[in-house]
């Protein structure tokens, strides 16, 4: 299964290249898209993330306080959530629930604490 992991900044760029390659440690079938690392030089970048988008079933979008109004984070979790069997779920770092606001707000986050990022790794297998 294909993740598409969004991120914008220091902070939420560092949490998306660790679960780029501790994911797949925990669920084998699980491909993580992460741009930095994924984008080859010389690539179209934009043509390579918009299929990568159109192609994941699963977003995890790493929202902190720096990238919360962030238009990519936005555009990102729009686009992978327009297929109706995709799911997109906000990894909330060093932020809570009534910090999002938008489109974004209408997906269950996950806080980055180990109880409900737990759960955020069940979802994602059981998906």
């Amino acid at each position: 299964m294909k993740i598409f992991v969004s991120w914008s900044g220091d902070l939420s760029r560092k949490i998306a290249e660790i679960l780029k390659k501790w994911i797949p440690c925990i669920i084998q079938s699980a491909e993580v898209f992460f741009s930095p690392e994924d984008i080859e030089k010389g690539d179209h970048w934009d043509r390579t993330i918009s299929t990568q988008l159109s192609e994941c079933k699963y977003g995890i979008i790493c929202l902190a306080a720096e990238n919360i109004s962030a238009p990519w984070i936005n555009f990102e979790a729009g686009a992978i959530a327009k297929t109706l069997d995709s799911k997109v779920a906000a990894l909330m770092i060093d932020i809570k629930p009534s910090d999002i606001r938008g489109p974004l707000s209408r997906y269950q986050a996950a806080k980055f604490e180990k109880d409900d990022f737990y759960q955020l790794i069940c979802s994602i297998n059981k998906t």
